[in-house]
């Protein structure tokens, strides 16, 4: 860049940095992020009685409304209820698009479970409640917000940023990444992509820890486990019981850990966050770091759920289903496990890991299919990290530093499955990069009571805001 482009570069940065034109810009910046987090929130995007076309189709009218032309705004899916809407900012072409992904269907929620009504945005105590605030209606928010206040500035990138907020990242056969991957590529197609269902920042009880850059995922697979039985009366019980086989084996497999796995991305977290704590832990952290990792160390820490799901391929039973009537001998026992599997580690591999886990003939374990939008079973493979890149990182240092000065940077890898693995398979390099502070012993997604910190949210939408020019600032 020349000296003299990176003058007005720091020079704006200065500029929207100042205490006047920062609180005029980051409060309307704010009000419209809240409205639409807000409308968001307030369209029920479930599988099973939600829409997620209303919710594309209320994006692309505030995006439409706020200037972008018909042709750059296009909602589209393979079903009427599962739509997606993608928007193109032209830039001048001079370097490749980056793409921007969120989803906008969420998870289950009954009123009954929730403090509040599960799909009313309340704002109460410094939180917004609501499903889908955590995970990710507060990325998708952020993401119109700053585009729609870019097209207001004026703005003119360098290169096209793409949007797209899909269906079907919870569940559901009409995924919307895997869908516009295979019929319409030429839509997304980008250099790379971020992705706000990922790479969340992390703060302890209010003190900001680290931001994050996801780079790797593990692989989303459910088994069913499944007991059958002649059945009969339940006056004349037996041992061979549909119900107790399933249950043992279930019993076998809670007891059962899975090996050790550490890659390049979580040997250099646990190193980078071991210099972020103190005491037994920033030992064992900083122990599990070296190779070999010290197994003392391992089993200290794998006590801590996020730590061993961050160490070893997990299965956990999820749901359970048995029998037919109070008074017969159960004819079926069902359960689903879902495993998320470490990179590189081949679900036929876990298939069998289970099979020798629940030793019970009377077991049968088999792979849950999932499936295309078109209806067919699709191959579940294993899924390739994404390099880090440098052009990434340094924007990320950059924005961090002009919000957050001295706050480490630390590359990660998803406990959890998002829909950066169409892309990374794909090809698309995807990084998760939620933006915004979750607190470490306050997750709530897919739980009761979801919520995030009002200030972290609004503070999230000017950090994104920030990372979207400096990205694409012209060179």
């Amino acid at each position: 860049m020349p000296r003299t482009g990176t003058w007005l570069f720091v020079l704006c940065l200065q500029l929207a940095a100042s205490p006047l034109l920062c609180a005029q810009n980051r409060g309307e910046a704010n009000r419209l992020a809240r409205e639409i987090f807000q409308q968001l929130i307030e369209i029920n995007t479930t599988d099973s009685v939600g829409n997620v076309t209303t919710a594309a189709e209320a994006m692309a009218t505030r995006l439409r409304g706020a200037g972008f032309a018909e042709k750059d705004v296009i909602v589209a899916g393979p079903n009427d209820r599962k739509k997606n809407v993608v928007v193109r900012y032209r830039g001048t072409g001079k370097r490749k698009p980056i793409l921007f992904i969120g989803h906008l269907d969420v998870v289950e929620a009954r009123r009954e479970d929730w403090t509040t009504d599960p799909f009313k945005f309340i704002e109460q105590d410094g939180y917004f409640y609501g499903r889908g605030t955590e995970d990710i209606k507060e990325g998708d928010a952020m993401l119109v917000a700053n585009f729609i206040r870019l097209q207001q500035e004026g703005f003119v990138p360098d290169r096209d940023l793409i949007l797209a907020l899909t269906a079907d990242e919870e569940g559901g056969n009409f995924n919307g990444i895997d869908w516009l991957v295979r019929e319409h590529r030429d839509w997304i197609d980008a250099e790379y992509c971020i992705n706000l269902d990922g790479g969340e920042f992390e703060k302890d009880k209010g003190k900001l820890l680290s931001a994050a850059i996801q780079a790797s995922e593990k692989v989303y697979v459910d088994f069913q486990f499944e007991s059958l039985n002649p059945g009969g009366h339940s006056s004349v019980p037996s041992q061979d019981n549909a119900i107790y086989h399933l249950s043992a084996a279930l019993s076998r497999l809670q007891a059962f850990s899975f090996p050790l796995e550490v890659s390049e991305i979580t040997r250099n977290y646990f190193a980078r966050t071991a210099a972020l704590t103190s005491g037994q832990l920033s030992t064992d952290l900083k122990a599990v770091s070296q190779q070999p990792p010290d197994q003392g160390a391992v089993q200290r820490i794998s006590k801590d759920p996020y730590f061993n799901s961050l160490l070893h391929t997990t299965c956990v039973a999820t749901m359970l289903s048995g029998g037919h009537a109070p008074n017969a001998l159960p004819q079926t026992a069902r359960a689903n496990v879902n495993c998320l599997i470490f990179p590189g580690e081949e679900p036929e591999d876990v298939l069998k890991t289970l099979q020798r886990v629940a030793s019970d003939p009377k077991i049968s374990i088999t792979m849950v299919p999932q499936l295309s939008p078109d209806g067919k079973p699709t191959k579940i493979v294993s899924v390739p990290p994404s390099p880090l890149r440098p052009e990434l990182t340094s924007a990320m240092e950059k924005t961090i530093a002009t919000m957050w000065p001295g706050l480490p940077l630390v590359a990660t890898m998803s406990t959890g499955a998002t829909d950066g693995k169409y892309l990374r398979i794909a090809g698309i390099p995807t990084y998760g990069i939620a933006c915004m502070f979750y607190e470490l012993d306050d997750n709530r997604a897919h739980g009761k009571d979801e919520r995030v910190g009002v200030q972290d949210f609004y503070d999230g939408v000017e950090f994104n805001f920030r990372l979207i020019k400096t990205l694409s600032w012209p060179q």
